[in-house]
Order: structure tokens, then C-alpha cells, then sequence
């Protein structure tokens, strides 16, 4: 079992920054390719960005390329998401999600374990 605890979402406005961050605890947090998704209101979660287990490989969708870095400290059992140059179309509830070994996934339903969601809100 792995929990995760998510942090950092909020209220900025469009071209502003934040950085989400989630704590992961139980099994061993390096056995997991971890990502975000998002889910908008009245759409559909949606893949935003994955990293492999070590941290050296990163994948992104293509409305966020250029704009958001996933990071993970696997000492740490943290994973990041900071987000650049927010727009009013990047607002939905962030879920940070595990999935078990190497290969990453952009299908929600491939990920094991997920946080309780965050919200992110960016105003025009």
C-alpha cells in the first residue's frame, strides 16, 4: 500500500506560478513511476506529466509541455510539479498517482495508488 498526501495548489492569476508537491509513504517510493493527472469540471482526468524511477526520465502532455517540470526526490518520497506560465484552462484538481515499476502510463486507469486531489484555480 502506498499513501499520498498532496500540497501546494491554490488561487493565481493567469502567467503565475505554483508548485505542487506529494509526500509518499508506505512501500518503497522508487518502485514507482509517479505521476499527475487532472481532472477539469465536467471533463474527463486527464494525464499531465510522468517520471520514471529514478528520475532521469520525464514525459508531459502536450498542453503542458514547455510549461510544467515533474521532479521526484526519492530520498525525500516526494514528488514535484512546478507550473510555469499558468493559464485559466490549466484549473482542475491535481492527483498526484502511482504506478508500480518501470513503464510509465498517460491512462489514469494504469495508475495503483492516488492522493486525496488538489485544487488549482487560475483566474484571467
Amino acid at each position: 500500500q502506498v499513501q499520498l498526501v498532496e500540497s501546494g495548489g491554490g488561487l493565481v492569476q493567469a502567467g503565475g506560478s505554483l508548485r505542487l508537491s506529494c509526500a509518499a509513504s508506505g512501500r518503497d517510493f522508487s518502485d514507482y513511476t509517479m505521476g499527475w493527472l487532472r481532472q477539469a469540471p465536467g471533463k474527463e482526468r486527464e494525464f499531465v506529466a510522468a517520471v520514471n524511477r529514478s528520475g532521469r526520465s520525464k514525459y508531459y502532455s502536450d498542453s503542458v509541455k514547455g510549461r510544467f517540470t515533474i521532479s521526484r526526490d526519492n530520498a525525500q518520497n516526494t514528488v514535484y510539479l512546478q507550473m510555469n506560465s499558468l493559464k485559466p484552462e490549466d484549473t482542475a484538481v491535481y492527483y498526484c498517482a502511482a504506478r508500480y515499476g518501470s513503464n510509465w502510463s498517460s491512462r489514469p486507469v494504469d495508475y495503483e495508488y492516488w492522493g486525496q486531489g488538489n485544487r488549482v484555480t487560475v483566474s484571467s
